[in-house]
């Protein structure tokens, strides 16, 4: 068989690539992203909201490292899809229940990073849940 081409044991290519760009965009990005004076710096947020900051920080990136490793290590991608969906979802999740609890992806300068009137967090963020979706529906189907 050519390279690319799917057997019987081993499965396509494209969810492993796809799922480990979203592990590294989690687990370092975000962080990358967020350990400054707009997030776990911010003197405006409150010291618990600071904690809880760090400890999702500090959680996601574990996990996202458990996702790179189980990609690297099986052929098998349907925990790590699963996980980054969970935390994708999570986030989206997060995000339809702003009105309920006082949320919003606005900075507290009230700045917010958007492309055609969207925020950028969630346009990605919305794109690595449905891509994890349809790696376990892919995989469900293959079955």
């Amino acid at each position: 068989m050519g390279a690319g081409t799917e057997s019987a044991r081993h499965s396509p290519r494209w969810p492993r690539i796809g799922l480990g760009l979203a592990a590294l965009l989690i687990g370092a990005g975000i962080p990358i992203l967020e350990v400054n004076a707009t997030h776990v710096f911010n003197p405006a947020w409150p010291a618990h909201a600071r904690l809880h900051e760090v400890w999702q920080l500090i959680t996601h990136s574990l996990l996202m490292a458990y996702c790179l490793r189980s990609l690297s290590a099986q052929d098998d991608a349907r925990r790590p899809a699963a996980i980054i969906l969970m935390v994708s979802g999570g986030f989206c999740a997060a995000v339809a229940l702003q009105e309920t609890y006082g949320g919003s992806m606005r900075h507290t300068d009230g700045t917010e990073l958007a492309w055609l009137g969207v925020n950028v967090a969630v346009l990605v963020m919305g794109a690595i849940m449905l891509f994890s979706l349809l790696v376990l529906i892919h995989a469900r189907a293959r079955r």
